[in-house]
């Protein structure tokens, strides 16, 4: 198995996995150009039996791979033309119409692999409505690979946010709830800052005296974070594509027994209530993002009940185990009959 990536780290050999680096792009229009054609000159020299990949500026490579007679997988992490709708760096009067674009070739391009992952169930139906073969796997994370088994007792008075901080994902509102908590609670911020004046905005909120900002940690300080955190954010804003997403964090925050306080999208209320491992809030108000905080910080069993429930919920149903399974099962299928 090998692994083609654009990341300027080099080549290595890891757990048994061959990474290729054609090297990092200097800026988004050379990723989208220079580094795609070199990808598609690194995977034509590989010569593999299967492609699968992940990135929707690459879809031109997949074509080019399928006149080659190869058998290619589309990763749709993201429902692309509704991602493009949120996207700040694109002047909203393009939006649009560049969507309207992205569709087009999606399904115009798609139709020729031999399947696409979809992230969703939302994803997958929209690809199928399209004629293309299509299934979902969730990226659940790991079992164990955050959860330490850190008892209730060591909990500190913390609530975290890991991941990436922008104002979609709610960041100014959740520096504004710390101002409004009624309880002796700071946030922790995990993640780096995204968009032109997103951290000077943030530095300047009154809650932000409340705040301890990591940036960007590895998965080993991820964990210890977890483990003694006693609530995960994930209020992310009402955009089209975070309406229907799964966002990782808040399985991973789940999955290490912290409760999380996420957005009260229907498809993640029923999954929290359904689960009881958490609270559902309006991602917009600040005041209730800061009421579930100080609810949890106020009852520390209830708060433990509701990480054990998450818990156990990932360790049957919400965990890659079983979506791996899945996805070789897919790679098998797809495999030349002898």
């Amino acid at each position: 198995m090998t692994l083609i990536v654009a990341d300027g780290a080099g080549p290595e050999t890891r757990d048994g996995v061959r990474i290729f680096d054609v090297g990092k792009p200097s800026g988004r229009m050379k990723r989208m150009l220079a580094t795609t054609r070199r990808v598609l000159n690194r995977a034509i020299a590989l010569d593999c039996d299967l492609y699968h990949f992940h990135d929707p500026e690459l879809m031109p490579v997949g074509r080019a791979l399928k006149r080659r007679g190869k058998r290619v997988i589309y990763d749709a992490h993201e429902d692309l033309p509704q991602d493009i709708l949120s996207k700040p760096y694109i002047p909203r009067p393009l939006r649009q119409p560049i969507a309207a674009s992205a569709r087009l070739v999606e399904r115009s391009i798609c139709r020729g692999f031999d399947h696409v992952v979809a992230a969703t169930p939302t994803i997958r139906d929209r690809f199928s409505a399209m004629g293309v073969p299509a299934i979902d796997i969730k990226n659940y994370p790991i079992l164990g690979e955050l959860d330490d088994g850190v008892s209730a007792a060591a909990k500190e008075k913390v609530v975290c946010y890991v991941g990436g901080l922008s104002a979609a994902r709610g960041i100014h509102d959740t520096i504004a709830a710390m101002a409004l908590c009624q309880s002796d609670v700071h946030l922790v911020l995990a993640g780096n800052f995204v968009g032109a004046g997103t951290q000077e905005m943030a530095v300047a909120s009154p809650g932000w005296s409340r705040v301890d900002y990591l940036g960007f940690l590895s998965r080993e300080a991820v964990r210890d974070l977890l483990s003694r955190s006693l609530a995960g954010l994930v209020t992310l804003h009402p955009t089209p594509a975070y309406l229907t997403s799964l966002p990782i964090k808040m399985f991973e925050y789940m999955s290490a027994g912290v409760p999380v306080i996420a957005s009260d999208f229907p498809l993640w209320q029923d999954l929290v209530e359904d689960n009881a491992c958490g609270i559902c809030v309006n991602p917009l108000d600040p005041k209730a993002i800061a009421a579930a905080i100080d609810r949890l910080v106020n009852d520390p069993a209830g708060a433990q009940r509701m990480g054990e429930n998450g818990r156990r919920a990932v360790r049957e149903r919400y965990n890659w185990k079983i979506e791996e399974a899945r996805l070789l099962a897919l790679y098998a299928s797809l495999q030349p009959r002898s």
